[in-house]
């Protein structure tokens, strides 16, 4: 493999000397400014999945909702969300960058405004369904305009910036979501959009001049292939959100949904393939790179939001940590993520992206394999040497990935690539989530069995382990049969407790095997050829 990944080191150079997207004619200035508003609407949109999900409990009160209503206050919003991120490349084109992206941060701030306001359970989740679509079109727009705009090492920077905001902004949440709810209430949570989110929408109108609308294409619109995949992406969301929940197929609605969804994913291919006016195209798919690029894409969303799911449900449920001190513990990702923005940049410039990639799916393995030794006692210390791995691995893995995927097109494909390259990795971590939470309770299950198993092998011991904490519980109650059941139920939250670790090592070392299972697929992954250089009409 060395051989042909030091020649394509070489190419890669070249690319950059001569990009695939011909940079459109602004001020560097000017460039650098418009980036710098759509990043920010970009980590708006990505920060207030997290905030929310941080809170979901005083929401669930406020609006005296059930467990099961409250689940569809952030389901309903990654619903909608899928479905905007590959659509937005044909809004884009129809609508033009500037107001697609101004029309995004509006909408979406005036749901987020509707969200706060919300009377009842019902109105929360009308009113999240439309953030999520509408603000779902922000993100895969800013990395084709990043890709756009800027040429050489300016480009290099371009997938470290958006990479770092699109981690920055899962770790950052939990702890801005908690310390608001805390301060100011639950509503709170989606008022705090108001202000930025205005800002970023002017600014998006004075500034963003990139390309022209072509508004012929919303009168061919194919309405059938844009069904088709709502109900597609939606389906395959809603069982992956409730499948770990209600025993997936076993559960008649997950059932139904899951037909239901695989029939529209049919009707979708046949669209995309026959329709005059398909609303997402697939022929970025034809590039083999790209491919690759969208596999490694699947796998690091997989890894990118399972272990920061997992790791604030293991502070939470094991150490009894509340929001705050989460957030706290988590925040070391972040900084990692920081330090490591330039030096995957400048990385990217030197060295064939595959060796980048490579190191990248590496770390990331070790970083879990380490994470794979929980104890019930693992606080801030214990995390932060596998935290620190993880945060610098991520920006390894994401650059070269982005470089891959994005780097062979002209403008016209461009945004259709960035689409469906964005979606595989909110598809990934979708599936990472619900595969994550199926093993978890699957492992909790066995492990449980197992230690009570022991439990009884070494009867001997277990009467006297709770005679001994009766005794002790005796000191506080004179009632014995009171204390026998403290006891009891002591002994059995000791057990669940380390049967609830052990699973959690099970979990983190399956991941780290599917980080290494991946690296097999990096020596035949071949940088994609120069395309012909795009031009772009600005008004």
């Amino acid at each position: 493999m060395s051989a042909t990944m030091v020649m394509a080191g070489k190419a890669t150079a070249a690319r950059t000397a001569a990009p695939t997207v011909a940079p459109v004619d602004l001020p560097t200035a000017r460039k650098y400014l418009i980036f710098a508003v759509m990043a920010f609407g970009q980590f708006m949109a990505l920060i207030d999945i997290q905030i929310v999900a941080a809170s979901l409990n005083d929401v669930q009160a406020g609006l005296s909702a059930g467990p099961e209503e409250i689940s569809w206050v952030q389901t309903g919003y990654l619903m909608a969300e899928l479905v905007m991120i590959p659509f937005s490349a044909f809004l884009a084109q129809a609508l033009s960058t500037r107001w697609l992206f101004a029309l995004s941060a509006g909408l979406f701030t005036l749901a987020s405004a509707l969200c706060g306001a919300a009377w009842d359970i019902d109105s929360m989740i009308a009113f999240r369904v439309i953030q999520g679509f509408v603000g779902g079109a922000m993100i895969p727009t800013v990395f084709a305009t990043g890709f756009a705009l800027f040429s050489g090492p300016q480009r290099a920077m371009i997938p470290a910036i958006l990479g770092m905001v699109s981690v920055l902004a899962p770790t950052l949440g939990p702890t801005v979501g908690g310390w608001l709810t805390d301060a100011f209430g639950w509503r709170s949570i989606f008022y705090v959009n108001i202000v930025p989110g205005v800002a970023v929408t002017l600014a998006s109108i004075a500034l963003i001049r990139v390309d022209r609308p072509d508004l012929s294409m919303l009168k061919r619109i194919d309405y059938a292939h844009l069904g088709a995949m709502a109900v597609f992406l939606g389906g395959l969301e809603y069982v992956l959100e409730e499948g770990p929940r209600y025993d997936w197929f076993g559960d008649p609605s997950i059932a139904t949904a899951g037909w239901i969804s695989f029939v529209a994913f049919l009707l979708f291919l046949e669209r995309s393939f026959n329709s005059n006016g398909p609303v997402v195209k697939l022929t970025p798919f034809r590039n083999p790179t790209f491919v690759f690029a969208c596999v490694f894409n699947l796998v690091i969303g997989f890894g990118l939001y399972s272990a920061t799911y997992l790791i604030p449900v293991f502070l939470g449920r094991v150490r009894d940590y509340n929001s705050l001190q989460i957030g706290t513990t988590v925040f070391v990702t972040g900084i990692a993520q920081i330090f490591s923005v330039v030096v995957a940049a400048r990385l990217s410039q030197r060295i064939d992206p595959r060796w980048m990639i490579t190191a990248g799916l590496s770390l990331f393995a070790a970083s879990l394999w380490f994470t794979s030794d929980l104890t019930p006692e693992w606080g801030f210390a214990a995390f932060v040497l596998p935290q620190v791995l993880r945060g610098f691995a991520i920006m390894l893995c994401i650059v070269p990935s982005v470089n891959l995927a994005l780097g062979g097109f002209a403008l016209a494909e461009l945004r259709h690539a960035s689409g469906l390259f964005n979606l595989m990795r909110n598809l990934g971590g979708a599936v990472g989530i619900a595969v994550v939470n199926t093993w978890l309770q699957d492992y909790t299950r066995i492990q449980v069995a197992r230690m009570g198993e022991s439990l009884g092998e070494a009867g001997r011991h277990a009467p006297d382990m709770i005679a001994e904490l009766a005794g002790r519980f005796g000191q506080v109650t004179t009632d014995a049969a009171h204390s026998l059941l403290l006891a009891q139920g002591e002994l059995a939250r000791v057990v669940s407790r380390y049967a609830l670790t052990t699973s959690f090592n099970e979990v983190f070392r399956q991941m780290a095997w599917l980080f290494v299972v991946a690296l097999v697929m990096v020596p035949f992954c071949r940088p994609a050829a120069s395309a012909a250089p795009a031009t772009v009409e600005t008004h």
